[in-house]
């Protein structure tokens, strides 16, 4: 994942802003975390791809 895409990325639920955790970072983000700053959700970033859907949605 792009840096970049922190400027478009929102909450899905209640579209608030998310900070970012990275974990490992090449010339992308390989792993981390999206937190939302407003419900206080978490989305993982695997392998350089967001996982943008609801906690009870992922498997």
């Amino acid at each position: 994942m792009k840096r970049d895409l922190m400027e478009i990325l929102a909450c899905p639920i209640c579209k608030g802003d998310l900070d970012l955790e990275v974990t490992e970072e090449n010339d992308e983000i390989k792993e981390g975390v999206l937190r939302c700053v407003k419900c206080d959700l978490e989305y993982p970033i695997e392998d350089g791809i967001p996982n943008m859907l609801p906690p009870e949605l992922r498997t």
